[in-house]
């Protein structure tokens, strides 16, 4: 009864998100622009690493750009040329077509003065001609058409792979992605960093781990925890200060019950303990937190009116009585936890040697 109608732990800690260090690919470290520990802001260069293979693939990618640009200005040209010949080719017809129109109406007027074979070598060089200009007519539609869709088309690709090329170049500079500050960075040039097993550090955003409190109650108070619950929490690395909190989330789910799909049947009876209900908690009022390391263990007790409203519903019996015997001894009970947290760094300094 005390644990369910005063939710109290001592499984309490500030939890705070890091960011790994990783490259997006492998390779050798060849500068390093941070030291130890240091802050950083977001897109600060933290680190680069050997690009000699990714800048040979983007100057071969930046040259074929250059390749395709010139192959559309020879095709403009041989545009240029297509259309002389395809003027040569029709006066060339247009004059093997006058012979032949003059040597043919001299024929009509006086036959047998234009030997037919004359005529029909005129009409065979004039059919030659007209091929000679379909032909040059072709060769321009041709160099049109690359110069519309095949170079474009070369040239995309060209332009695809340089920004490929780019940006596989950009993944050997390795920048901050937030605000935070970097700890226990002991990369160094020459080290080699691989994105699966070996991280090059860690960033710790700004703000991390000093906004919410998360606290593991008893699985016996899952029916009393509720968002807006008012808490006290007093944690280690702040001792002699109880800081008001609220309930802002109780986990709907108890992580200790959790399991992925195997080839093995789970045994119940193998569970090491119990799981706890996963809260959060915020601080009541602004600031609530400062000075609170973030990663430091916390006690929290949580207070419930349950009591009263069951007190309102029954009063003809001794139930009443007996709860408020219960709310004094929790009293007690988070009082006796209030020392406890306040003793705490005096036993570790005795312990220590100090």
């Amino acid at each position: 009864m005390i644990f369910y109608f005063h939710p109290t732990t001592d499984s309490a800690t500030l939890y705070f998100r890091t960011v790994p260090i990783l490259p997006e690919g492998s390779g050798r470290v060849a500068e390093v622009d941070i030291g130890f520990s240091q802050a950083v802001k977001k897109g600060d260069v933290l680190f680069k690493l050997d690009s000699s293979k990714q800048q040979a693939a983007f100057e071969t990618a930046r040259r074929k750009v250059v390749e395709v640009d010139a192959a559309m200005t020879a095709a403009e040209a041989d545009v240029v040329k297509a259309d002389a010949q395809i003027q040569e080719a029709k006066a060339n017809y247009q004059q093997a077509k006058d012979e032949l129109d003059t040597k043919s109406e001299l024929q009509r007027r006086n036959p047998g003065i234009v030997p037919q074979r004359d005529i029909e070598k005129l009409q065979v060089l004039v059919d030659q001609r007209q091929a000679g200009i379909d032909g040059a007519t072709a060769a321009r539609q041709s160099v049109a058409l690359q110069i519309s869709t095949l170079l474009p088309a070369q040239k995309a690709s060209a332009e695809a792979a340089q920004a490929q090329a780019q940006v596989d170049l950009d993944k050997t500079i390795v920048y901050a992605g937030v605000d935070g500050r970097v700890e226990q960075f002991l990369l160094r040039t020459g080290d080699v960093v691989n994105q699966l097993m070996r991280p090059a550090g860690v960033l710790i955003p700004d703000g991390a781990g000093r906004r919410a409190l998360q606290a593991g109650f008893g699985q016996i108070e899952s029916q009393v925890l509720k968002e807006g619950m008012v808490a006290e929490a007093t944690c280690i690395s702040k001792p002699w200060v109880v800081i008001p909190m609220v309930v802002t989330a109780v986990q709907d789910y108890i992580a200790a019950g959790q399991f992925r799909a195997g080839e093995q049947l789970l045994e119940a009876q193998n569970a090491a303990r119990p799981g706890t209900i996963l809260v959060f908690l915020e601080p009541l009022y602004k600031g609530g937190l400062e000075g609170v390391t973030p990663g430091s263990s916390c006690i929290v007790n949580a207070y419930t009116s349950n009591h009263e409203e069951i007190n309102a519903k029954d009063t003809s019996t001794g139930r009443a009585i007996a709860l408020h015997v219960v709310d004094g001894v929790g009293l007690v009970h988070a009082l006796l936890l209030r020392i406890q947290a306040l003793l705490l760094p005096i036993k570790t300094l005795v312990l220590s040697g100090h």
